[in-house]
Formats: structure tokens, sequence, C-alpha cells
């Protein structure tokens, strides 16, 4: 485990709500998450970052002291810093550096597991390594593991920038063939018409928990920042029997830099293809209003923040007053509070779910041939069967089926 310090630069230009108290605690998970031992947390006020160092040089040299005499192995920056911001830290600190982006690639990388999900991490890391190879020489050759070097894309570190930028083209290749298997499968989700619904959040909403407690599924959920990376879709059925495809996404954090959302917007698609997306908000957080405008923001970066959305107010077992959840309900009358760890209140949100896809199902009555009568059971799993008998001429069907399957069923029906 690396000893670590921590530092958060406040600028006065920054004009964020975000304070700088809460900055700190969300540093310090995410560097407990990618496995550090946290020894110190340091903060800064500054007007504007300084090209060389960022934080000036004498705030270099008290970080320099605190380095030593604790005898860390890294200082972890919540800030982005430039290459040459990086190089200058590292002499005079004498130790690691990890700027923000670096530490959320780390802990992407720990948690990616399909083919996808490490392709995505790789082409990220490499994609932020490349500009910031000038000057390097063979320092590179010591960046052998520990936090913000680790993952697909380490062993790639001392390639220089022409055989990097093969790399990423390749990647971007692969990713784009593995996306086009995504399509194929999307494609083939629409053909049987079956509603997609998202679940969405920022990242240790309790996402993963509400995915399992609704599919029934054991998807692994650890305390943390982004424990889901690879996107996970499960069939589940709503109150009325009709089917969706319920699927868990990463997670997302403030200031998310625009080259990771590009890389991950091929497993963001599954936010955009969406029929339905399921907010899932940790109404236990006092920050929950920052987080979700948080949410808000990458939904309009994918172009997805004019889809049909549920609030869900996750985690009321957590609550102590109960009146902090009647002040948030008032600001939010559509959402629906559960308890994802407890499976309270699941019921009510299948119904609001239910009520949210009603445009995508429609009544129809039917007679379908004696001689096919095993359409009945395909009746059965791609609906809800109103009512059905069997007469002379035929039998006599109605249901509430998905749109598609409805005008597949008129023409099965008069042939």
């Amino acid at each position: 485990m690396e000893r670590a310090i921590l530092l958060t630069v406040k600028l006065d230009k920054d004009k964020a709500t975000w304070d700088v108290i809460e900055c700190q605690r969300e540093l310090r998970e995410l560097a407990v998450t990618a496995g550090a031992d946290v020894l110190v947390e340091e903060l800064c006020h500054r007007d504007m970052p300084t090209p060389d160092l960022y934080v000036g040089e004498g705030k270099a040299k008290e970080l320099s002291d605190i380095v030593r005499a604790h005898e860390a192995d890294l200082v972890i920056f919540n800030n982005d810093l430039t290459g040459t911001q990086h190089r200058n830290l590292e002499k005079v600190l004498e130790a690691k550096v990890v700027d923000r982006t670096q530490l959320i690639l780390d802990i992407f990388a720990r948690h990616a597991y399909s083919r996808e999900g490490k392709a995505q991490v790789e082409l990220a890391q490499l994609e932020y390594l490349l500009p910031r190879l000038a000057g390097k020489g063979t320092e590179l050759s010591r960046l052998g593991g520990g936090i913000g070097t680790r993952g697909p894309g380490e062993q790639k570190l001392e390639e220089d920038r022409r055989r990097i930028r093969d790399r990423v083209r390749l990647l971007q290749e692969e990713l784009k063939d593995l996306g086009y298997r995504r399509d194929m499968r999307r494609t083939k989700r629409r053909e049987v018409s079956v509603p997609m619904v998202a679940l969405i959040g920022y990242t240790n909403a309790g996402k993963s928990t509400l995915f399992n407690a609704l599919t029934g599924s054991e998807q692994t959920v650890r305390r943390g920042l982004f424990t889901t990376l690879d996107p996970l879709s499960r069939q589940i059925s709503l109150l009325n029997r009709q089917r969706v495809v319920l699927s868990d996404t990463v997670g997302f954090i403030r200031d998310l830099p625009p080259h990771l959302i590009e890389a991950f917007k091929a497993t963001l698609e599954e936010v955009v293809e969406a029929d339905l997306l399921l907010h899932v908000m940790d109404v236990s957080s006092p920050r929950r209003l920052e987080h979700a405008d948080a949410v808000g923001q990458v939904l309009e970066v994918l172009g997805a923040d004019g889809k049909c959305t549920i609030p869900v107010l996750n985690k009321i077992d957590l609550l102590e007053d109960p009146r902090v959840l009647e002040r948030v309900r008032r600001g939010l009358p559509e959402s629906v509070a559960v308890s994802a760890l407890q499976k309270t209140n699941l019921e009510a949100l299948l119904e609001k779910m239910h009520k949210a896809l009603a445009g995508y199902f429609e009544e129809v009555s039917l007679v379908l041939p004696h001689a096919k009568r095993n359409l009945v059971d395909v009746l059965y799993r791609e609906g809800k069967v109103l009512e059905i008998a069997y007469l002379p001429d035929g039998i006599h069907v109605r249901a509430e089926l998905p749109y598609v399957a409805a005008q597949k069923f008129r023409k099965l029906a008069q042939k």
C-alpha cells in the first residue's frame, strides 16, 4: 500500500458550488478506493495555478518537507496537471505525483473486467500519456506499478509516440468493432420490442445494489467510487408482467474530464439508447443536489438530458430525520423513495416505471386461429394477457403489448 499525501487546491477563480471540505472528502475517497494509505491532507488557496509547479515554490517546498517527514511515496493532487507541472513537481518533491485524472483512471483500471472495459481504460490512459511524453525519457522505466500507473496501459508507457499512436488507433478500431456488436444486440432487443431502462447516478449512490434488488442478480457491490465500470444488463418484469431490459452503468462524478467521457462513450451509449432513465440519488448525502447537477452535466454532454427520467431517492434507511426526505420530495414530486439495500418500496418504483413506459405499450384485441395456438405462449412472454377465450371461431385474446409486438401479432392473426 502506497503512503500518500493529498493536496486540494482551491482556486479563487473557481466559482463552483462545491466547498473545500467536500472536495477534500471526495479526494480521500478516491485515494482510498485506489488503495492508498492517506497520511496527510493538505489544503491550498490560490488566485490561479502557476505554469511551472501549479502551487508555487513556497507550497512546493512545504510539501517536500511533509513528504520527507512522513516518508510518503506519492502526492495526489485534486486537480489536473500539465506535463511540465507534473515533471517539475516530481523533481522538487522527490516523490511520485498523481493528478485527479490519473487517479480516476487508476480506479477504472481496477474495475475493468470485460474486453471492452479494458480497451477503454487503456485507450484513455494512452491518450492521457501521449501529450505528457516530452521530457520523460528514461524516467518512464520506473513507472511499473502503483497508483496512477496500473492497468492495461502500464505496459505501453515505454513506447515512443509513434508506437503509442499506433496502439491508440488499434484500440479505437477494436472499440468500434465491439460497438458494432453491441448495436447488433441492441437492434435484436428492439426487434423483440423490449423497452430499455438504464440506471444512472453519481458514483456510490447505490445503483448496483438497486440493480441486484430489482433483478435478483448478485453483482458484486463494494463501498467505494466507480465500483461498476462494465455495463451489465438483465431482463426484469414489471408488476403487469411486461418485460424490460435494465442496465447498470458507470457512476458519474463532478468535473469528469471530457476525454474520459469520450473514451467511455461506448459504455455510456446504454444511457443514450435507453427509453427510460432511473436517476439514483443518495438521499442521505448532504451534497445530493450538487451530485444531481454533476449527473445532469454529463447527460447534457451525451445528449441524453431530455430523456424521460425517474428520480430514485435511495438509502432512505440511512436517514435519521424523516423531514429531510419530505423536503427533498417537495422539490422532486415525481421521485420514488427506496432503500435498495433493504428492498423497501421497490413495488412503487416498478409501478412508476410501468406508468412512465405506458406510451410504449398498447392494448390489442386479437382472434388467433386454433392452428396458431402456440402464439398464446409468445403473447404471455411478450406482454400481459388481460383476457383469453377459446371459442369455435378462434382464440379471442385481449392483451397489453409493446407497440412493435402489437403490430407483429396483428399481422400474424390475419394470416
